[in-house]
């Protein structure tokens, strides 16, 4: 099975597991796959093309024949953990800021005020990012956060956001760890996605950003317009309200 995503095709790859000799292979596909695939779907009559991803996925695997079976709802799951690293003084809040792509990250101004008035609010904030991120980390937490930028593998990360009360992140990774953890997410979501594809997948969500701006459905890794308005003229007061309105609501 080619599990690409609503914009990608699966006939590359298709015809490279052709040559290596997979003998059967099942795929979303616009373009007519000839004999490249064994089971085309196709966007808009087999498949909607609105469905989120996770759905996309699994209307592969039971046209293939891998349909879900009467225990499972198809959530998105982590089902084993390591120990939490965060030595919990009361109820904390993740605030994961990075993204592998500019345009749909919160500005790092905006996070580091976040983390203030959370922390006014009588959250412990935990400030989480890779290796790579520990300036933006340490930057965001200032003297209020908890910063574990870089200090965590990725079972550690899943671990510490499944003992948030709430995630705070853009469309990056972290937004569908914590659905798999049923952590509720305050998304800052950029809308150069649909968001009715990629938003947090079945786990409680508040959406926050501009989904009608200039950049809707762009796919831009950078953000075309100045100042990033669609994410930035998100206040830390109305982040700080949406994590009060999801604490003690799980999935």
């Amino acid at each position: 099975m080619i599990l690409t995503s609503y914009h990608q095709s699966p006939l590359p790859m298709a015809l490279l597991l052709r040559m290596a000799g997979v003998p059967w292979i099942a795929a979303v596909s616009d373009d007519y796959p000839g004999s490249l695939l064994d089971i085309r779907l196709r966007p808009g009559i087999e498949v909607d093309e609105d469905l989120p991803e996770p759905e996309r996925a699994l209307t592969v695997a039971k046209a293939a024949g891998f349909a879900l079976g009467p225990a499972d709802d198809g959530r998105l799951a982590v089902r084993a953990l390591p120990r939490n690293p965060v030595r919990k003084k009361g109820p904390y809040v993740v605030l994961h800021p990075g993204s592998s792509m500019p345009s749909r990250a919160w500005s790092p101004q905006r996070c580091a005020e976040a983390v203030v008035e959370l922390t006014r609010r009588g959250y412990q904030v935990v400030v989480t990012g890779g290796p790579d991120e520990r300036a933006l980390t340490a930057r965001v937490a200032g003297h209020c956060g908890l910063d574990l930028g870089g200090r965590t593998t990725f079972a550690e990360l899943a671990a510490t956001i499944a003992g948030a009360e709430v995630l705070v992140v853009g469309n990056t990774g972290p937004a569908h760890l914590a659905a798999a953890v049923g952590t509720p997410v305050v998304s800052l979501f950029s809308p150069v996605v649909p968001a009715r594809r990629w938003a947090p997948y079945r786990v409680p969500c508040v959406l926050l950003g501009d989904q009608d701006a200039p950049c809707r459905d762009t796919r831009a890794r950078i953000c075309p317009l100045a100042g990033h308005p669609c994410l930035n003229n998100v206040t830390a007061t109305e982040v700080a309200d949406a994590v009060e309105a999801l604490q003690g609501v799980r999935a």
